[in-house]
């Protein structure tokens, strides 16, 4: 569109259209079901030519268009089309609302937005009211306004909105899934999860390299250091939950028959990135002068409305190997990430004795794998890139609900605002809303256990 202003009328227009027939479905570009989607791109940073990559891999993606501010992104971005043998596509982002032309190509089915957190929200929103199927990366949303934001805008236009969790197709947590699923576990008590991931080499560098030089962050840094440390500096909150709230969601059918209902936080004191800083940059460097707000260890207790338990941790600022941390424990058994361990009561080799995870995983390994596990190889984080994509793709040509929809976008991503108000005072249980709006008691649970996607 040419102007800001074309964008909002035509916006007032469709909300317009919405309220007096709400029985319509926006996307109406999008045929009952396609062979062949035709994709913008949104960010082709880092993560955006991930995407990018993966969908040149497949044959029913055209990609019509990309759009990033920073011009050599866009470049490595149009040279990975040519080598894939793709027309050259339409190029955006001469400006930060440039993506705005983007989004009013016609001919344009879905969006996949790979952008700064501050983005996400406004990019869904936008793209779900040009009627295009949205991919979002995470989190989807900073703050409960746009938690609502998100929902509000899908269930005006009917346009859909996938969040693209990642860990959620991870190889071990679909086994886990699938275990869960056929009832392995008992009834479902508690769960344990997060990020754990020392990002101290992620959030400061020389602004020259994307990892592990230099202590500049901002204007002085390149990549996530760019924008991703002002919110360590700015809050003291879980702002990274997805990765593993996700697929504790998934196995606790939240928003389907289950909903989260409370949360309690707290957080340690911020020492880490400080002292990173002052190690590799001296306790003279300016940024060795700022105060971190976010604690390095942050700890929150959900409460479901079946009565099961979940602990999240961010741990994002300290010396540590990665681990997301899983736990999934039911009334007759158990199973850890860390140490690679299970335990179920009747079934273990020996009585109170852990047994090794590894055959199970291979027992219970999920259809979806199977099936697709040697192509997916070779797409990123393991494979499960693959597998989001597929999700996406296939959800997006029949234009129905994707398998991770708006409302799950919403509940977890509503954990950041929610933890730091309730570290704001002193462990205060926060309520979550309820983003469907009472349906979560009527949704019926996701098919997760098939080969298709």
């Amino acid at each position: 569109m040419s102007s800001r202003r074309d964008f909002v009328k035509q916006s007032a227009i469709i909300g317009t259209g919405i309220a007096l027939a709400p029985q319509l479905t926006f996307g109406s570009n999008l045929n009952s079901s396609k062979e062949k989607l035709n994709v913008g791109f949104i960010g082709v940073g880092l993560r955006g030519t991930n995407h990018l990559n993966n969908s040149l891999l497949r044959d029913d993606i055209n990609v019509i268009a990309i759009c990033d501010i920073d011009p050599r992104r866009n470049t490595i971005a149009l040279d990975m089309i040519a080598k894939a043998g793709q027309k050259k596509p339409q190029v955006f982002g001469k400006y930060d609302y440039d993506y705005r032309n983007l989004l009013a190509l016609k001919e344009i089915d879905a969006i996949i937005i790979s952008t700064p957190w501050l983005w996400h929200t406004r990019m869904a929103k936008d793209s779900m009211l040009a009627g295009k199927y949205t991919g979002l990366e995470v989190s989807a949303a900073n703050t409960m306004e746009e938690c609502w934001d998100l929902v509000n805008t899908h269930e005006e236009t009917g346009s859909h909105l996938m969040i693209l969790e990642n860990v959620c197709y991870r190889r071990d947590i679909m086994a886990v899934l699938n275990m869960a699923k056929q009832n392995l576990f008992g009834e479902l008590l508690h769960f344990r999860c997060g990020y754990q991931h020392d990002l101290r080499f992620v959030k400061l560098n020389d602004g020259k390299t994307a990892y592990g030089k230099g202590v500049e962050f901002g204007e002085k840094g390149i990549s996530e250091s760019a924008w991703r440390t002002q919110h360590s500096l700015l809050r003291n909150a879980d702002v990274y939950p997805t990765h593993g709230v996700g697929p504790i969601a998934m196995m606790s059918d939240i928003n389907r028959g289950n909903r989260f209902e409370t949360i309690t936080s707290m957080a340690t004191k911020g020492v880490g990135i400080h002292n990173y800083i002052v190690k590799n940059g001296g306790k003279d460097h300016p940024n060795a002068k700022l105060k971190f707000k976010q604690g390095d260890i942050i700890t929150s207790m959900i409460e479901t409305s079946n009565g099961e338990t979940i602990i999240v941790t961010h741990d994002c600022n300290s010396p540590r190997p990665y681990s997301l941390g899983f736990r999934v424990q039911g009334s007759d058994g158990i199973w850890e990430v860390d140490g690679n361990r299970i335990y179920i009561e009747g079934k273990a080799e020996k009585s109170h004795q852990w047994d090794d995870a590894t055959n199970w995983l291979k027992e219970y390994d999920h259809p979806l794998w199977k099936k697709y596990g040697e192509h997916a190889s070779g797409s990123g984080h393991g494979g499960m890139d693959f597998f989001v994509l597929q999700a996406f793709v296939e959800s997006a040509k029949k234009n129905i609900a994707p398998p991770l929809d708006v409302y799950d976008a919403a509940a977890w991503s509503a954990i950041t605002p929610l933890s730091e108000a309730s570290i704001a005072n002193n462990g205060e249980p926060q309520d979550f809303p309820d983003f469907t709006r009472g349906n979560w008691v009527k949704r019926k649970p996701y098919n997760w256990i098939k080969d298709s996607y």
